[in-house]
């Protein structure tokens, strides 16, 4: 193998090794500030986002053994990485596809499982990780104060009336 293939796929490598998830779109339609202005805002998540070449691209993920997303890898490819939360990650994208009309998610690996366009899209609509936390402890506190509830008129309703005189 050529030097310069090598390199790219090494570099290829070195991306995908960034994160537990790898998100790969088609940026045909994006132009140069709506690249900038989408790394900007990766940014604030620790994302990434580089355009690849499909081979490269195809010889690093079998490399790494992250599952065949051969399929998806028709047309300009670019795939973004990095940072703790794909969920957070998948929202931006999202939101980027709203506002521009322009970035399309082929396929994401998370935890190398394959997960569609759809499925981002799904978890993109969940709340942050710190609302779902709050709503369940929120629900554990009714729960618990519910169950007090239904104790304290158990114990009032088995004592006995007092005497009348």
């Amino acid at each position: 193998m050529r030097a310069e293939k090598q390199y790219l796929i090494t570099e290829v490598e070195t991306h995908l090794k960034k994160s537990d998830y790898v998100i790969l779109t088609n940026f045909s339609k994006v132009t140069v500030a709506d690249v900038a202005d989408l790394r900007k805002k990766l940014a604030a998540e620790k994302a990434e986002f580089h355009v690849v070449k499909n081979s490269s691209l195809r010889v690093a993920a079998k490399a790494l053994g992250l599952p065949e997303f051969e399929a998806s890898l028709a047309g300009p490819t670019a795939v973004i990485v990095g940072g703790k939360n794909s969920a957070g990650v998948a929202k931006i994208l999202k939101q980027f596809f709203k506002d521009k009309q322009k970035l399309e998610v082929k396929v994401g690996v998370m935890d190398k499982k394959l997960v569609s366009a759809a499925d981002l899209s799904a978890i993109a609509d969940l709340p942050s990780f710190e609302a779902l936390r709050s709503q369940f402890l929120g629900l554990l506190k009714s729960n618990a104060a519910a169950f007090v509830r239904v104790l304290d008129a158990k114990v009032k309703k088995e004592q006995p009336a007092a005497p009348v005189a």
